[in-house]
């Protein structure tokens, strides 16, 4: 962080509830203590127009946030004319050439260097005023981030940092930093912090951050925290250069009738990467095949059926149609031709509504409460395996 001695006071936006210890940390006491200023969103469907006004330099968010900005810039593009569209694509590319070269701390050759110039003037610097124009960089917690997501936003000059933890651990156990990182993992463990992996599989942490226990809950402390380890509940692994690789939570891992363990967030987070697709969750627990409740991007669907005039009268009915239950399937499709035949997608059913916080489907850092939407969509669920199971 910057110090307000040698630097302008960084400013922060914060949209996360403060009850959320991601937020509380990353967003109020350092913004605190480094002098910084706080400004607090007027809500989600806000964020970015609060982002233009008040240009803030550090931002805290949870992945959420990056996959739909990645999706309105995906629909922008396609609205545009094909040599826009062209230009665009041709930056992108140029954008993670020339920031993987960097990242690895090489020099790049000067065409290249010349030719991310243009591109930075053509594409990078439009994108980067839709966030104030000021951003040194993204700060993400609460949910794995996507490596794609990564990638692209650091091409056009916004940087994502990703950190882990949990409230038990106050919260860093690791994080990458602005110097050091690698997408698709959470960062190296903090100073003063360690942590093991079980036969298992799940992490392991202990250190002064860790927690005393549950406030008169000794049972449930005693289930977490063992010989003075705090079991996070969390699948990973480290890579060579000691990076932490987050799997999945160890809750959520299930098992398909035909004895397949399979960990759905990375499939999930694939999926995520579609246009069409806002929020997604895997079925399969104890179930023959993978099946899936979409949340389509309602906006997206009604410029792909004005553009292909389709006639429809309200969301309900366009998410009924075949024509967009095509369209989703073929993009399911293309998305998981490299995942294992028991990873797969069969069937999948399309909602007219999202899932929400105030639904009870959502947690506070939007993350989907998958046993509350599995027990709220148990008949649409269970038809989606009709006279196979029984």
């Amino acid at each position: 962080m910057t110090s307000s001695k040698k630097l302008p006071p960084d400013i922060f936006l914060s949209f996360l509830p403060l009850c959320h210890i991601f937020e509380r940390m990353a967003g109020y006491y350092t913004a605190f203590s480094c002098g910084g200023t706080i400004a607090y969103a007027e809500s989600i469907e806000r964020v970015a127009q609060n982002m233009i006004e008040i240009k803030p330099t550090i931002m805290t968010a949870v992945p959420r946030l990056f996959e739909r900005i990645y999706s309105r810039i995906l629909r922008t593009v396609e609205s545009q004319s094909e040599t826009k569209q062209k230009i665009f694509n041709w930056g992108i590319e140029v954008g993670k050439e020339y920031s993987s070269i960097k990242r690895n701390g090489d020099v790049p050759p000067v065409t290249l260097t010349l030719k991310h110039k243009l591109a930075d003037k053509l594409v990078f610097k439009k994108l980067r005023e839709k966030t104030g124009g000021k951003l040194r960089f993204f700060i993400s917690g609460g949910a794995p981030l996507s490596r794609e997501h990564g990638l692209f936003f650091e091409a056009v000059g916004l940087l994502i940092v990703e950190g882990y933890g949990l409230t038990e651990s106050s919260p860093v156990i690791a994080a990458n930093r602005v110097n050091n990182y690698k997408f698709g993992t959470v960062g190296k463990i903090m100073p003063g912090v360690e942590v093991k992996i079980a036969k298992d599989g799940e992490i392991l942490a202990s250190g002064p951050n860790i927690m005393q226990g549950y406030y008169r809950n000794k049972k449930e402390t005693e289930e977490v925290l063992k010989d003075g380890w705090l079991h996070t509940g969390d699948i990973g692994v480290f890579d060579a250069e000691g990076f932490l690789i987050i799997t999945d939570r160890k809750k959520h891992l299930f098992k398909t009738s035909g004895g397949k363990y399979v960990a759905p967030t990375p499939i999930e987070n694939l999926f995520l990467g579609s246009k069409y697709i806002d929020q997604f969750i895997l079925i399969g627990d104890r179930r023959m095949y993978l099946s899936a409740l979409i949340v389509p991007d309602y906006e997206a669907l009604k410029e792909f059926a004005d553009a292909n005039r389709i006639q429809y009268s309200n969301v309900d009915e366009l998410v009924n149609m075949k024509q967009i239950y095509e369209l989703l399937e073929k993009d399911l499709q293309q998305f998981q031709r490299k995942l294992a035949s028991y990873e797969k997608v069969r069937k999948f059913a399309i909602l007219d509504k999202p899932f929400t916080i105030e639904g009870g489907e959502m947690t506070p850092s939007l993350k989907l409460k998958r046993k509350v939407i599995e027990e709220r969509y148990k008949e649409l669920i269970d038809g989606m395996y009709k006279g196979l199971e029984d």
